[in-house]
């Protein structure tokens, strides 16, 4: 008799953001039909929402589950988080946010005070960002079946026009807006027991209106946008080079980055721009107007570490280029996974 076919199962690598994760959604995809509305962006486009094209307006949608453990982490919380995450998915794409839902799925004996205090930092996060919370779900598992608590936001809002991740040109430059691999690492030193001789926070934020600035500086010269989460800035940069059908050249020592983050790296093995951030966002600009998105970024707080660290150019098409510190160069891999797991 034949050998059984090994079984395929699902693992934790398969939400990290990197190429398993992208794999995976290749074949969810197989399973539909209709993924768009109308001329829209839809789920096929795999962008960080959907457009529905709606009376002449841009409307933008988005989802996401938020799963992070520790819930309560220097700088942040499920909540803080699960608000700027949804945020940020519609203000990289062009929008500024109208509404959001949230559901929550709770494990029997959860602690009211600790969900109170949850409520609270989303309530805070929903008034930094100009937006609203309108409707909403919950659910009450048995003892046993839940570790911690989900929430799933759903978000909408307006965009005078759409910004994909996917509209990079020769020659446009690449615009990060602060340093990365601070909440990945924060997340992760905080687990550890790690200490340094300043805190390490995460940078979860909604950057609607720093995004905002971006736009009105540079118009129709910001080409393509994303926020680097999970997979970082490397998984980042990998998919808009692929959708693209460019190639990216970055340079390492341009890319901002906390000491502390780097020596953590270092440390543990773990590459920082492998790991997710939550208040960061990687524009792509034509070249003319990349000064004057950075001077406008980094006069407001969220973006005063900004830094130009990199161009599109037509060569190594889907590749991206590593210039490191020292002069050399590498290929810039899409990371198989987030190694830090359970971070958003």
């Amino acid at each position: 008799m034949r050998a059984k076919q090994e079984e395929r199962v699902v693992t934790l690598l398969h939400g990290a953001g990197g190429q398993l994760m992208q794999e995976l959604l290749a074949q969810i995809l197989k399973k539909f039909t209709k993924t768009s509305v109308g001329s829209g962006i839809g789920l096929k486009e795999l962008d960080d929402g959907a457009v529905i094209p709606l009376a002449g307006k841009n409307l933008v949608f988005t989802t996401d589950s938020h799963v992070v453990q520790p819930i309560f982490f220097p700088g942040g919380d499920i909540g803080r988080l699960a608000v700027a995450g949804t945020v940020n998915d519609l203000a990289v794409m062009g929008a500024q946010p109208l509404a959001l839902s949230c559901g929550l799925v709770l494990p029997e004996g959860f602690p009211i005070a600790e969900l109170e205090r949850i409520l609270e930092s989303m309530d805070r996060a929903l008034e930094e960002a100009g937006a609203a919370l309108i409707t909403g779900d919950t659910k009450v598992l048995g003892h046993g079946e839940l570790e911690g608590l989900i929430i799933n936001t759903a978000g909408i809002g307006l965009a005078e026009r759409v910004v994909t991740d996917a509209g990079l040109r020769p020659g446009d430059k690449l615009l990060v807006t602060g340093p990365i691999g601070d909440h990945g690492m924060a997340l992760l030193a905080h687990r550890e027991g790690l200490e340094f001789e300043t805190t390490l926070e995460s940078d979860v934020a909604p950057i609607n209106h720093l995004i905002a600035r971006a736009l009105a500086a540079g118009g129709a010269a910001i080409t393509a946008m994303k926020d680097p989460t999970r997979g970082g800035l490397a998984a980042c940069l990998n998919e808009m080079a692929r959708k693209a059908g460019v190639g990216i050249i970055v340079y390492e020592s341009a890319i901002p980055m906390r000491e502390e983050v780097r020596g953590l790296g270092e440390l543990l093995g773990i590459n920082p721009l492998e790991v997710a951030n939550e208040g960061k966002a990687l524009i792509g600009i034509a070249p003319e107007r990349a000064q004057a998105v950075l001077e406008a970024l980094r006069g407001h707080p969220q973006g005063r570490d900004a830094a130009i660290i990199g161009e599109a150019t037509a060569d190594y098409p889907g590749k991206v280029i590593l210039v490191t510190e020292v002069g050399g160069k590498r290929f810039l891999e899409n990371p198989i996974g987030d190694p830090v797991p359970r971070i958003c």
